[in-house]
């Protein structure tokens, strides 16, 4: 830890010193990519410091209460110099324990795209119209989470499914750490329960897909003209303006890669356009950075924190009110609780078991 703490004090330093860089300022993607790394840092920082102090402490108190000299042992005695000494003795290391706990858990290396917004997408799966209506509790259980987590969930795409289910959602979710928060719900997620539409009260199992991708820049992802295909066509759904009367729809192809977003929700076939391509900036970031980490991971045990969307993750049992997490074996037994938002212990657990994988 001593080695990583000190390459990040150093590099602390190099950041607020570039900060402070006229030449930075003027260069915005590069200011607020150093803005970035120095809000990681300076949680860092001030645990060091802290951690500094402390340790200082306890040396001055085990130097004092162990003295030698007879007379100056006997001026501390009567200044109750000594008496302190050993409530220091007994008080900081625990507390200096807890510090260095905090800065390991810091130090672990980390996604550098942990700190983005988020693009969530939620697509029914197997199962009809009950993984449509699982698609929408899955979606109003993430936007009370994100909401809790004080994040600002930003609708990008709806379509409706029969009984008041989604087909498919796209969702920006706005705040700094959000994909850190919310990349390990990337998967499969299965539901068994009754129903609304089953007569004779048995159990169905179905799915929907849950994909969080991190949100992508310019620098991130250049998108050149020349591999791009716009169509425009006219949107489709409820009547209103500009629907099925004007070319407002865009669905844009990205030729290299084959990858295809359709977006219809915005009046202006320009604001479908550019909610398009900030789409396809993420899902090609997310290719990115599944190449990378299935690259990382071929000789890895456990699959957290990969980004691995091939298999179930997580089942939510309604007639047993359980929700497991098969990845690290996790069940909880409140299921009405999870599906009102309130995701902390399993994110939590799936935050440290990822930590703990990278710094293995």
């Amino acid at each position: 830890m001593e080695s990583r703490l000190r390459q990040a004090l150093a590099r602390a330093e190099e950041v607020s010193r570039a900060l402070a860089d006229a030449e930075v300022a003027r260069d915005p993607a590069q200011l607020q990519s150093l803005g970035r790394e120095h809000t990681r840092l300076a949680p860092i920082v001030r645990l060091a410091e802290r951690l500094a102090k402390l340790e200082n402490e306890l040396g001055q108190a085990r130097e004092l209460s162990g003295e030698s000299d007879p007379e100056l042992a006997a001026l501390y005695e009567r200044m109750r110099i000594v008496e302190h000494s050993k409530a220091d003795l007994a008080r900081l290391p625990p507390d200096i324990a807890q510090i260095s706990e905090e800065l390991h858990a810091l130090l672990v290396p980390r996604d550098p795209h942990d700190a983005r917004d988020a693009i969530i997408e939620i697509r029914a799966g197997t199962g009809g119209d009950e993984a449509a209506l699982f698609a929408a509790d899955l979606y109003r259980m993430y936007q009370r989470f994100s909401e809790r987590r004080g994040l600002r969930w930003e609708p990008i795409s709806l379509s409706d499914g029969t009984l008041g289910g989604l087909k498919e959602a796209i969702v920006a979710v706005r705040g700094r750490g959000a994909f850190g928060l919310l990349r390990h719900e990337s998967g499969v997620h299965r539901v068994q329960r009754v129903p609304a539409t089953e007569t004779q009260g048995r159990i169905h199992t179905s799915a929907a897909t849950v994909a969080i991708l991190p949100e992508a820049e310019e620098v991130d992802v250049k998108i050149e003209p020349q591999d791009l295909k716009i169509d425009v066509f006219r949107s489709s759904g409820p009547g209103g303006q500009s629907v099925n009367t004007t070319d407002s729809a865009v669905r844009v192809t990205h030729l290299p890669t084959g990858l295809v977003v359709s977006q219809q929700d915005q009046k202006a076939q320009l604001q479908n356009k550019i909610k398009a391509l900030e789409v396809l900036r993420a899902r090609l970031l997310d290719r990115m950075i599944a190449e990378q980490e299935a690259a990382r991971a071929r000789d890895r045990r456990a699959m957290v924190g990969t980004g691995d969307r091939s298999a179930k993750i997580r089942t939510y049992n309604f007639p047993q009110s359980r929700v497991t997490d098969h990845r690290i074996n996790l069940s909880v037994h409140n299921l009405s609780d999870v599906m009102n938002g309130h995701l902390d212990a399993v994110v939590s657990a799936l935050r440290m078991a990822s930590r703990e994988e990278r710094d293995a």
